[in-house]
């Protein structure tokens, strides 16, 4: 497995991509404006989005690790209209969830939703997490007003292993033939995804070129499907922000659809 970011280089990056987020919305011509990745809200819809969210996940890392997920909704300010106000309940947002995981630390154990996955259920897996999130919506504010950035490098590079092993990774049934799908960041990473009646699960592989064995696209345990691409691009794929034909894609080009489509049971 790669080397995952650093618990302090989490918290430091997710307050870099929640300025950054904040700087797109302040650029924007309006909050009413569509979000193109997100065509169902506007600005405003995904400000609040992000700022309720970054609350909720606060109250639930304060919660312990023996309760279940908490809402802040009740008590907690509002997002308000006015830009400017909105954007200082955005920044206070994103600092309480700060204090509550720096005051946790990264090795207390956390209520999270991939309970089955093959992240830990530890507030630095949560801060892993929420990295990715931030980072991602923070794409789609700056697609809104028409300047999109790729993820930073060393974000995008621990945001895809960290979406194989949290989203992608469970002991639910593979409903199809067994297969496997190899995942190449033109940076150098690669990872496979295996998935079969026991699940699905992701492992490190070499990048191709590295070894002076076959590669591992090729030969008799070759994956179904290949996705190459930069880090920044297999994250924004994976998220559904950017379309297949944005990749190279090798092999059966149906099998990443079917693995899109698969919702494994809890």
């Amino acid at each position: 497995m790669e080397e995952t970011l650093e618990f302090p280089d989490l918290l430091l990056l997710i307050d870099e991509r929640s300025t950054a987020f904040r700087a797109a919305v302040a650029s924007a011509p309006s909050l009413d404006v569509r979000v193109p990745t997100c065509p169902e809200w506007t600005l405003f819809d995904l400000v609040q989005h992000l700022g309720e969210g970054r609350r909720s996940w606060a109250a639930t890392v304060a919660a312990g690790p023996a309760a279940a997920a908490k809402s802040a909704a009740e008590g907690a300010p509002a997002a308000p209209r006015e830009r400017e106000a909105l954007l200082a309940w955005l920044a206070a947002s994103t600092q309480k969830l700060l204090d509550v995981l720096r005051e946790a630390g990264p090795d207390r154990g956390c209520w999270t939703w991939w309970g089955a996955s093959e992240s830990p259920q530890t507030c630095g897996a949560v801060a892993r997490h929420q990295l990715q999130e931030i980072a991602v919506h923070t794409y789609d504010a700056q697609v809104t007003v028409g300047a999109p950035q790729p993820l930073p490098d060393e974000v995008a590079l621990d945001g895809f292993e960290e979406f194989l092993s949290t989203c992608c990774a469970t002991p639910s049934a593979w409903p199809h033939k067994p297969t496997a799908f190899d995942f190449h960041a033109t940076e150098g990473h690669s990872r496979r995804l295996t998935v079969d009646g026991d699940g699905a699960r992701s492992t490190c592989l070499p990048a191709p070129g590295t070894t002076p064995d076959t590669a591992a696209d090729e030969g008799p345990d070759a994956a179904g499907a290949s996705v190459r691409g930069t880090a920044s691009e297999l994250v924004l794929f994976m998220y559904d922000r950017i379309p297949a034909d944005s990749l190279q894609i090798d092999g059966e080009a149906g099998l990443i659809d079917l693995l899109r489509a698969w919702e494994p049971e809890e």
